[in-house]
């Protein structure tokens, strides 16, 4: 039975060009960028020129990027190093209602440690209101972090007027890009964004590896404390194979990204417009201002979970929503946010497009998936009862 990967939105298969790159720093050029001798010196080239290929992309000096084991770290490094930084301005942090967990639970940690935390709310789409933000900033703010776009959902946050609204009350910015690096174009200078997380396993790199851009200037310290690594900034020896197969996937990503856009958002729109041709059926999120590989929709009367197990039996890999809380019994608060019901979010399934899925596979899904919804639909009681 052929298999489809359709939850890229997860993760992504190592690119082999990716790989090809990253194996002599497993056997060959396996010094530490601490060491002082050739083979140390090696692997500090090797680093620098991955964080070149980082910056570049997203338009940032290489001393601004930080390493990191992922997103999540990245996530952490932020939020809670502004915060404990910075508490002689203030204690208040701006968030959303529909932040990866990496940042939600962050806030969480830190309103137990006294920071007051303002979660926004975000509309049917899932957009924050910039008229909102501003509303809710008082002398007393600090830091806002706004995801650049939904893991769930896909929609694209206007960064661009989040970031004006932050620099004019000189507060620090941070945006999780962990959906968008190398998908979306990405400009720091022009997004006003003074940090930046990132991670490359959603970007046909490997998984162990994020970044944090750090804008220069900002007032942060090490999360990690050890060596002097990353100038100080991150304690560990680093994980030069990963962060070499970081580079080359930004630097393919930058390369490739127009022709993968067109062919992502052509295969996502034939999707889209195919499942909605279902009965009781809605997409979740903004039609258009969405990742170019995202669709997420809501099917009444029945579970996602269900529907996940029948595509699967089929060759179908998908999601119901986040891959780092789908085997959390609650529904998404992702979903709830945006005004769901929760056996309306519970019925979620997410369809996440990479490089090289094609479009007789989209024409697959799009013949096996009305079968199995009609099959469980007959199953449900809920749908008996409507």
């Amino acid at each position: 039975m052929k298999r489809i990967y359709l939850d890229h939105g997860a993760t992504t298969p190592v690119d082999k060009e990716v790989t090809k790159t990253m194996l002599p720093y497993f056997t060959e050029k396996y010094g530490n960028v601490s060491s002082l001798h050739s083979f140390g010196r090696e692997a500090m080239e090797a680093i620098d020129k991955a964080r070149e290929h980082i910056a570049k992309l997203i338009n940032a000096e290489p001393k601004e990027i930080i390493f990191t084991s992922g997103g999540t770290e990245a996530d952490n490094m932020a939020i809670k190093e502004i915060a404990f930084n910075n508490r002689e301005k203030g204690n208040h942090i701006i968030t959303s209602k529909i932040e990866h967990p990496a940042v939600e639970n962050t806030c969480k940690f830190l309103e137990k440690m006294g920071f007051k935390i303002t979660y926004l709310a975000v509309d049917k789409e899932g957009f924050v209101s910039t008229e909102e933000l501003e509303k809710t900033i008082t002398k007393e703010t600090i830091l806002v972090s706004i995801m650049h776009a939904n893991n769930e959902i896909g929609t694209i946050q206007p960064i661009e007027e989040i970031g004006k609204t932050c620099k004019e009350n000189n507060i620090y910015f941070h945006t999780d890009t962990v959906q968008t690096v190398g998908k979306v174009p990405i400009d720091v200078k022009k997004m006003n964004v003074d940090l930046l997380s990132s991670s490359a396993h959603k970007l046909y790199g490997p998984k162990g590896v994020g970044f944090l851009f750090v804008r220069e200037g900002t007032k942060i310290s090490s999360l990690i404390h050890g060596g002097n690594h990353e100038n100080g900034l991150r304690a560990g020896t680093e994980n030069v194979a990963g962060i070499v197969g970081f580079g080359k996937a930004c630097e393919l990503a930058m390369e490739r990204m127009n022709k993968k856009t067109t062919h992502l958002t052509n295969l996502r729109d034939k999707l889209i417009k195919g499942v909605l041709e279902i009965e009781d059926c809605w997409l979740n999120g903004h039609q258009t201002k969405r990742l170019p590989g995202n669709a997420n929709f809501s099917f009444k009367y029945i579970e996602g979970e269900s529907l996940l197990m029948y595509l699967d039996e089929k060759g179908i890999a998908a999601s119901t929503g986040s891959a780092c809380s789908t085997k959390e019994l609650k529904p998404s608060h992702v979903l709830t946010a945006i005004g769901l019901k929760p056996e309306e979010a519970h019925g979620s399934l997410r369809l996440t497009l990479g490089k090289d899925n094609t479009e007789e596979e989209v024409d697959y899904v799009l013949k096996v998936l009305p079968e199995i919804v009609e099959k469980l639909r007959k199953m449900s009681p809920l749908a008996k009862n409507k």
